[in-house]
């Protein structure tokens, strides 16, 4: 664990399509949603394929680190499909997801038919103050235009001492691991994804938001700057994700 330890621990609707393939760095939401709802049918298997199976592990360590209890409540925000959210549901705890794309939302019906998945903005969650026990969003956090006001709106629908876990791509620790991994980001993701994905010139644009995400360091100070304290990271393979794990002031 760096930057501190994790303290606190506790025993379908109608889709708008629009004419995008690839949202653009400035992350427009209606973009954003349609490049999501174009890889909605094959999202999951894609992910699994580009991490080497690696997304599963991402998951079950997000999981843990929410320390949740059965009984307790959990949003899982950018929730795609669900199966971040079926992963909560193990734990016990009433876990609900929420996502901008109606696509993903109805792939996830699709599949998970028994589990609560709406669609809801992160910048307008539709949920009273103090909601939850507990927040989480995987791999998401960078595609909100307003990353640091959806981290405020996280904050206002947890109830106080609520915990928030953001589970995200970041920067290798490692020097020689890292120009390996930015290689492969921009060059060997896009090439692998035209193999599998639904929509491969999506990956273009996750391959650069990934490569212009801030490191660490970084986002730690960001989610210490919008309404949570005792913020914490913890590296995942090497530094490619990183669990970043907080409280609510």
């Amino acid at each position: 664990m760096q930057g501190g330890t994790f303290l606190g621990r506790r025993k379908a609707g109608l889709a708008q399509w629009y004419p995008v393939t690839r949202a653009h760095l400035d992350k427009q939401p209606h973009e954003v949603a349609a490049m999501f709802d174009g890889v909605a049918s094959r999202y999951d298997l894609t992910n699994t394929v580009l991490s080497f199976g690696r997304d599963r592990g991402w998951r079950r360590a997000t999981r843990l680190a929410l320390a949740l209890e059965p009984g307790e409540r959990v949003l899982d925000l950018g929730a795609g499909t669900g199966v971040s959210t079926e992963e909560l549901g193990r734990s016990g705890a009433y876990a609900v997801g929420a996502d901008l794309s109606f696509g993903m939302l109805a792939a996830g019906h699709r599949t998970r038919p028994g589990l609560p998945l709406l669609g809801a903005d992160a910048l307008r969650l539709p949920f009273a103050d103090a909601t939850f026990d507990a927040v989480t969003i995987s791999f998401a956090l960078r595609n909100v235009v307003d990353n640091e006001a959806a981290l405020r709106e996280m904050a206002r629908v947890a109830r106080p001492g609520g915990r928030l876990v953001v589970c995200e791509f970041s920067h290798p620790t490692w020097a020689p691991f890292r120009t390996a991994y930015l290689s492969y980001l921009m060059r060997a993701l896009p090439e692998v994804a035209r193999r599998v994905a639904s929509n491969p010139e999506a990956y273009v644009y996750l391959a650069e938001s990934i490569r212009a995400w801030p490191d660490q360091r970084g986002l730690s100070a960001r989610i210490a700057a919008n309404g949570w304290g005792r913020v914490a990271w913890r590296n995942l393979t090497g530094g490619v994700v990183a669990l970043h794990r907080a409280t609510k002031i």
